[in-house]
């Protein structure tokens, strides 16, 4: 299994940037793909970004690119979310998530998750 632990979350005004962090234990990664996810209220989850652990090769969805970015820290089996320019509707519950050759941001694809950090931002 893999473990997944967020943390990073919180309160900031619009404009204003967080960074979150997944620490994954349990399994070496290189054959994983780790991704965040997010969750507004009333919403469906929704795929935001993904990282190849193996290569490194990263995909960030069109409604974030340019603003959140995606990357690691081999040594300490962490993905990270940095998060610029936030906007009200970036207001969700993030969870990171793995999965094992997952190709895609389909959900299905990604057998361990965590528990989630909430981001809210005021306007």
């Amino acid at each position: 299994q893999v473990q997944l632990v967020e943390s990073g979350g919180g309160l900031v005004q619009a404009g204003g940037s967080l960074k979150l962090s997944c620490a994954a234990s349990g399994r070496p990664l290189v054959s994983y793909v780790l991704a965040w996810f997010r969750r507004a209220p009333g919403k469906e989850r929704e795929f935001v970004a993904r990282l190849n652990w193996s290569g490194g090769v990263t995909y960030v969805t069109d409604s974030v690119k340019g603003r959140f970015t995606i990357s690691r820290d081999s040594a300490k089996n962490t993905v990270y979310l940095q998060m610029n320019t936030l906007k009200p509707e970036d207001t969700a519950a993030y969870y990171c998530a793995a999965g094992s050759g997952a190709r895609s941001g389909l959900r299905i694809e990604y057998m361990y998750w965590g528990q989630g950090t909430q981001v809210t931002v005021s306007s």
